[in-house]
């Protein structure tokens, strides 16, 4: 079931037939975690045959209204003004993730430690995004996000000064890593190469008034400098040199360490949820299966955090491992397996209270564990 919003806004957006079909995807992409079409044609309910089945979705999937500007931007927006205050500071992460011949580049905003993805495209070449492609992309969110707290993450990637300029000049705070080779100028120094700053492992610099590369000159920014200490004997390889307007070195390390949603929203997409990475889809459906997948995440993350503030994470997963410090499941995998635990407990309903009449000692709890269950299901 989908939450009211999602809804009421798709279903002014398709007809009746397109909406229907866009639930079942839906809830197909949350049990099994299948986004390959061929898979989902394979148990999308309808009484017709497979090879039909496979041509009715690889039709839906080019419908121009699955557009993710009418279809998904209204829905991003809405969850950003639903779960985020308006002076709370937002981390709005970009990253490309390539698979293959496919380069997907994805502009989220970060939520628990993982991302939403607001905004994406298929870049139709290997390798980096360029001035141009990292404009286009951040044009729609900044429209979005006007009259909100701000900043734009990302790695190596996007070191580029121009796009530093171009985001200083929309008024949007940044903080953008840089390569180690990068050239600097503090104000009555010579230009020297950020690895020349001479850190070492537990070292924090904050340089302000930085005059960055020799040839584009971009002055007036901060460098926050940063190599963390060693840990468990892990230590990182080199420093952080991290480009910024913000105004401290903690706000730049807060923001810069915020990246990493994105990194674990990516894995949730592929290997670790809907298995992005095994669709051999053309580009088009490629990017109207993004759309599903966003809808899907948004959704069964949500339904994670409804479990978690009932207080019933506890039938879903181990609350918190010994000598471990931050838990091991996201409100997605909660939601995920949340759903699929009572989908279980549904289909296999004789046999499993055949299995409880088996353990009659077990009552108290198994009435709890009914108790949860019913309320875990009031989160769907």
């Amino acid at each position: 079931m989908l939450p009211q919003f999602y809804q009421t806004h798709l279903a002014s957006r398709l007809n009746s037939r397109q909406f229907l079909t866009l639930q079942l995807l839906i809830g197909l992409l949350q049990f099994h975690k299948q986004v390959r079409i061929e898979r989902l044609a394979a148990v999308f309910p309808q009484p017709i045959l497979y090879e039909s089945r496979r041509r009715y979705l690889q039709r839906f999937l080019k419908f121009p209204q699955l557009s993710v500007a009418s279809l998904w931007l209204p829905i991003i927006e809405h969850l950003i003004k639903t779960h985020f205050c308006k002076d709370q500071r937002l981390f709005v992460s970009l990253d490309r993730t390539q698979w293959k011949d496919y380069n997907l580049f994805v502009v989220s905003v970060i939520w628990a430690k993982r991302a939403w993805p607001i905004y994406w495209n298929f870049l139709d070449k290997r390798g980096c995004s360029n001035l141009e492609e990292q404009q286009g992309l951040l044009r729609p969110v900044i429209r979005m996000l006007k009259g909100y707290d701000y900043v734009v993450v990302g790695d190596r990637e996007f070191h580029s000064v121009e796009f530093a300029k171009w985001l200083q000049a929309q008024g949007v705070a940044f903080a953008f890593r840089q390569k180690a080779d990068t050239y600097i100028q503090v104000k009555g120094e010579d230009f020297q190469q950020l690895n020349s700053l001479d850190l070492s492992p537990g070292m924090k610099r904050f340089l302000t008034g930085v005059k960055v590369t020799k040839s584009k000159g971009f002055g007036k920014v901060a460098i926050a400098c940063y190599w963390k200490r060693k840990y468990k004997n892990r230590n990182l390889d080199e420093p952080w040199y991290i480009l910024t307007n913000l105004g401290s070195l903690e706000e730049t390390l807060a923001a810069y360490k915020a990246r990493s949603g994105i990194e674990a929203m990516f894995k949730d997409c592929k290997s670790g949820g809907y298995n992005l990475e095994g669709s051999k889809a053309s580009v088009e459906r490629l990017t109207r299966l993004v759309l599903l997948i966003a809808i899907a995440y948004t959704i069964t993350a949500l339904q994670g955090l409804k479990i978690k503030q009932l207080g019933q994470q506890k039938y879903i997963n181990r609350l918190q491992e010994l000598g471990r410090v931050c838990k091991r499941h996201s409100n997605f995998w909660i939601g995920q397996y949340g759903l699929l635990w009572i989908a279980a407990m549904e289909i296999w309903t004789d046999l499993a209270q055949q299995l409880m009449r088996t353990k009659c000692n077990k009552l108290p709890f198994f009435q709890k564990g009914q108790r949860a269950i019913m309320l875990i299901q009031s989160s769907f």
